[in-house]
């Protein structure tokens, strides 16, 4: 069966560091580098800075947050994620997100998970599949929560987004 992959990485270390900033819906999209790296692969140019705009986006704009799936089909959507330790947060959130910057069908949130804390540093992984289309980007969104559902600034040091798209689904 055909598949279609783009696998992105950012790492503080490597990048820079990304802050935390919450858009209107309480969750912040993680942005990613453009161009190619130690993990990122992108032959079907699916993390295009441009895509979804007049110009090219540059890293660390809202759109560097974004994979446009390059054909129909069923997507497999897998994320890393590591937050620094802090003491603030009571829970940790993580959502896949079609269209998250409104840019097509319009923002549907899709596979939230919720998590408590561990002591130190928090190190989650995440995989959801659903159908994706060309025409409809998919974003990874985080949120860092603390008491009373405020939210808390908590920066991430790792982030991966990952799509791998079955293109010959069949069909009865």
């Amino acid at each position: 069966m055909p598949v279609a992959i783009c696998s992105l990485k950012w790492d503080a270390a490597q990048d820079g560091r990304q802050s935390v900033t919450y858009d209107s819906d309480g969750y912040h999209l993680v942005r990613f580098p453009y161009g190619a790296g130690e993990e990122n692969y992108d032959p079907w140019h699916m993390h295009d800075p441009a895509k979804g705009g007049g110009s090219s986006a540059k890293f660390p704009q809202p759109r560097s947050g974004l994979i446009w799936p390059s054909h129909d089909g069923w997507g497999v959507l897998s994320a890393l994620v590591f937050w620094e330790p802090d003491g603030g947060p009571t829970e940790y959130r993580t959502r896949f997100v079609r269209d998250p910057l409104g840019h097509s069908t319009g923002y549907d949130s899709t596979a939230t998970t919720d998590s408590a804390p561990t002591r130190g540093s928090q190190f989650r992984s995440y995989v959801w599949q659903m159908f994706v289309h060309p025409n409809t980007p998919v974003g990874l969104k985080i949120t860092a929560r603390g008491a009373g559902d405020v939210r808390v600034k908590t920066p991430i040091t790792h982030a991966q987004f990952k799509l791998a798209i079955h293109t010959d689904v069949l069909r009865p």
